[in-house]
């Protein structure tokens, strides 16, 4: 969508400026889906809330001031037939779609002599063949109305380095949508469509909450150079960033947003 665009010539304003543009956002009813959906509706989007709990999604649609730029729907990301029905609820609402936010995802601890089969495939289900099938979708959208476009993936620091022991089917997940954005980013480029992955590390979301008590958290943050654990908006900024038209140069990279956690190495 910033194909023709000039750097040099184009405000600041106008390169957050996100008014007339329509995202969807994947597991948006909540924890960094939710900050994503804030951030891009500030910014001038109209934003499809999909999630697996239609009525959480409905819940968190209803608290926007303008309901006219919010829709919401219960959808899995690991079903096609879901993946396009999010598609066509955002061409039906607002015409088009011009920015997919993968950040659906699923999130037990399990150590890996334990895993069984189930979790392990439902985990790979949502986290990675979600992606793909959410992608498709979108891409096949942007690709027929011919402006270009953007797919940004919430992914891991699990991607880069195993933090927390008992990940390694979440992890394989991740290292998977890592590899799969940069393939997507060379195919989607031809089509001004810009694919980027953000990497966050622990963030506190009701997603941590069965993994992690209050002392774990303690522990995390004594390894985290910054000093604290993330928060759901320190991850949604970056995604506006890559959303936006200060990004427009940008495709096939991972940012980590992790307070430093990774510098420190793998988990012991």
């Amino acid at each position: 969508m910033d194909k023709t665009s000039s750097p040099e010539t184009t405000s600041l304003s106008e390169l957050v400026d996100l008014s007339g543009r329509t995202a969807i956002v994947t597991g948006g009813a909540m924890g960094i889906g939710l900050g994503v959906v804030r951030r891009l509706y500030e910014a001038g989007a109209s934003v499809v809330i999909a999630d697996i709990d239609g009525k959480a999604a409905e819940a968190a649609a209803s608290a926007f001031d303008d309901a006219g730029r919010i829709r919401a729907l219960a959808a899995d990301v690991s079903s096609a037939e879901d993946a396009d029905a999010m598609v066509r609820t955002a061409v039906e609402a607002f015409g088009g779609l011009d920015i997919l936010v993968n950040n659906a995802g699923v999130f037990q601890g399990s150590p890996f002599l334990e895993t069984g089969l189930e979790l392990a495939r439902r985990t790979l289900d949502v986290n990675l063949l979600g992606v793909m099938l959410c992608s498709q979708a979108a891409a096949r959208r942007m690709i027929e109305q011919g402006r270009g476009g953007r797919i940004v993936t919430v992914n891991s620091v699990e991607s880069v380095n195993p933090s927390v022991l008992g990940l390694s089917h979440y992890a394989a997940s991740k290292h998977g949508v890592a590899g799969l954005i940069k393939t997507m980013a060379l195919e989607l480029a031809p089509h001004g469509i810009a694919v980027n992955n953000v990497c966050p590390g622990g963030t506190r979301t009701p997603g941590l909450a069965p993994l992690m008590d209050e002392d774990g958290i303690a522990e995390l943050e004594k390894r985290i150079p910054l000093g604290r654990i993330g928060l759901p908006d320190d991850i949604a900024r970056v995604v506006l960033f890559l959303a936006s038209g200060l990004a427009a140069f940008m495709t096939g990279t991972q940012v980590i947003v992790d307070g430093g956690q990774t510098l420190r190495g793998a988990a012991v």
